[in-house]
């Protein structure tokens, strides 16, 4: 008799203390805290044949998108492919091989499709759920990320173990679709109900990001900090979040300091960590904010990543370091593995083409002083720019690069159309009001 996990589908292979293990990791992944991939690996050490603790170890690797993860997790695949049949893997734990194996082998949307089928078939997957969401996270797909989750909620309620996860995932979902009162409502009943889910803080972030609420952000985000930072390996980016916040208020001492304490400071070369370091530094370098020699260490951790060539979000983050530091040799580096990139199979070939290889150039052409280049190839992408993944908030980095080449290349029409377009949404923003001065003072073309 196998063992199931936590909503009751079967775990082949299992025994009680590798399937013990495999629910801690799972919980663990579910409120991204503390260190599934050692608790998955204690249920591997349990149980070596448990093939749902392969297919956990695969999706745990391949989540962080980090090229250097994907020998491992091609094997963890292989792995749970060839335990499958021996210990009669059912059709649910297959289709888990089968999605994560596209994923290790850069089929990004084959494997978020055969995780959405599996999830209208076993709505009560978590892992499945959750897997699917970050897949539609990293391929930018706003619309998945509410609706993979709005078709299993008839199955759901308070009763069914994960609840909290499936609420702060559809309020990011939701979030990002626009529908910002039922995104609150649903994350601050995620946070309620298990204090720990990072997902669900960080849904309510971007709730009041996105309402630009500066003063609700705040109330939300720093009395808590605690609760949402201690174990989370999401702490860093609602750290970010909450220097974000601040940065709107124009209180760079402050965004400072928190880069300091808690992003970039932390030394950390774990590449979302580095992802929301590098896109902060940045921001305040658009502001004209002197921010010493921050910018050395990041382009040093960056440093291997440069040829990598594996994920076109990241591609732009290291370039923005590289930039930042004046790294000319590791610049052209990332703008060649793009190259390859982009010869190649797989989906990252894609969001290379259509963002990630013009957004590159674009951030290179911006730091040589090329601000028309720079604009040009901004505006080339600005509607199709979540192809390559990110939310609306971190995107927004390209929107202010580009006000700020157009401001700092004297393209005076641009400029005062991209700052009105700003202070239309931003009505109440100390920036958007700045930019609109600056670009009303610029000169008329000739």
């Amino acid at each position: 008799m196998n063992p199931t996990d936590a909503t009751g589908h079967r775990l082949s292979g299992a025994t009680p203390a590798s399937a013990d293990a495999y629910a801690q990791a799972a919980r663990e992944l579910l409120c991204m805290v503390d260190d599934p991939l050692a608790s998955c690996e204690r249920a591997l050490a349990a149980s070596p044949e448990m093939t749902m603790a392969h297919v956990l170890k695969a999706w745990l690797l391949l989540l962080g998108t980090e090229h250097v993860a994907l020998p491992d997790a091609r094997r963890a695949c292989a792995d749970a492919a060839a335990l499958a049949p021996r210990v009669g893997a059912d059709e649910r734990e297959r289709a888990h091989v089968a999605a994560a194996t596209a994923l290790a082998h850069g089929r990004w949307r084959e494997a978020a499709r055969r995780l959405e089928d599996l999830s209208l078939r076993w709505p009560h997957d978590t892992l499945a759920l959750q897997v699917g969401h970050q897949l539609d996270f990293l391929r930018g797909d706003s619309r998945m990320l509410r609706d993979r989750i709005a078709r299993v909620l008839p199955a759901w309620d308070a009763g069914v173990p994960g609840w909290h996860a499936v609420l702060g995932m559809h309020a990011f979902g939701l979030g990002e679709t626009g529908d910002y009162a039922q995104a609150q409502a649903q994350g601050e009943r995620s946070v309620e109900l298990e204090p720990r889910d990072g997902w669900g803080w960080h849904a309510v972030a971007h709730v009041h990001e996105m309402r630009h609420d500066p003063r609700a952000g705040i109330a939300w985000l720093q009395p808590n900090a605690e609760r949402w930072s201690t174990g989370s390996f999401l702490a860093t980016h609602n750290w970010w979040h909450l220097a974000l916040i601040h940065l709107e208020r124009d209180d760079h001492a402050e965004v400072l300091r928190l880069y300091d304490a808690s992003i970039g400071g932390t030394g950390s070369s774990v590449v979302v960590d580095m992802i929301d370091a590098s896109a902060m530094l940045w921001r305040l370098a658009l502001r004209g904010v002197d921010v010493g020699d921050r910018w050395q260490p990041l382009a040093d951790r960056w440093a291997p990543f440069a040829e990598a060539g594996h994920y076109a979000w990241n591609d732009l983050h290291a370039m923005l370091a590289f930039v930042g530091a004046d790294r000319p040799a590791l610049q052209q580096q990332v703008l060649q593995a793009q190259q390859r990139a982009m010869a190649e199979d797989g989906d990252n070939a894609g969001f290379t083409r259509e963002v990630g290889h013009p957004a590159c150039r674009a951030v290179a052409a911006f730091g040589q002083g090329d601000f028309a280049t720079a604009a040009t190839l901004l505006r080339d992408i600005r509607s199709h720019n979540h192809r390559f993944g990110g939310s609306h908030a971190q995107r927004d980095l390209l929107d202010l690069t580009l006000i700020e080449a157009a401001l700092r290349g004297g393209e005076r029409a641009l400029a005062v159309g991209l700052a009105a377009e700003r202070q239309a949404l931003r009505p109440r923003s100390p920036l958007a009001a700045r930019l609109a001065t600056r670009a009303r003072s610029l000169p008329p073309a000739n």
